[in-house]
């Protein structure tokens, strides 16, 4: 019965291991956003994060007759790129993200993670900034 009971919960230990990685660490998918970068602020609790807003350009309806602002809410990890996030406010970004199926309080609040600083473009003139 011992043996029995060990087994069960090796298998149910494993199956939540299996759907903690799936969940929390598999990256479902990985693309590109460019738009104004809105704000990027550093908070939390008991880990402090970095979360940012980038505005894309043209407005998506919520719903019939509405009209919404395309919003990019997303996380950076890479203390790096966040470095350079801060001093890039007001500007036009193109970013790399992963998208993850879960957020975890460690990673950030969004689902979508910064890995990578595409271009900076200033929208006064129109020309790309070194970054």
């Amino acid at each position: 019965m011992k043996r029995f009971i060990l087994i069960i919960v090796s298998i149910l230990l494993l199956a939540f291991a299996i759907f903690f990685f799936y969940r929390y660490y598999f990256v479902f998918g990985r693309g590109t956003k460019a738009g104004e970068l809105n704000f990027f602020v550093q908070k939390g609790y008991v880990w402090k994060t970095y979360e940012g807003r980038l505005i894309q350009t043209g407005f998506k309806p919520q719903n019939l007759g509405g009209v919404q602002s395309n919003e990019f809410q997303f996380s950076v990890t890479d203390e790096r790129i966040a470095r350079q996030l801060m001093g890039s406010s007001g500007k036009v970004l193109e970013l790399h993200y992963k998208e993850y199926l879960g957020a975890l309080p460690w990673r950030g609040y969004s689902v979508y993670i910064v890995d990578s600083i595409i271009s900076v473009t200033d929208p006064a003139t129109g020309k790309k900034v070194p970054f």
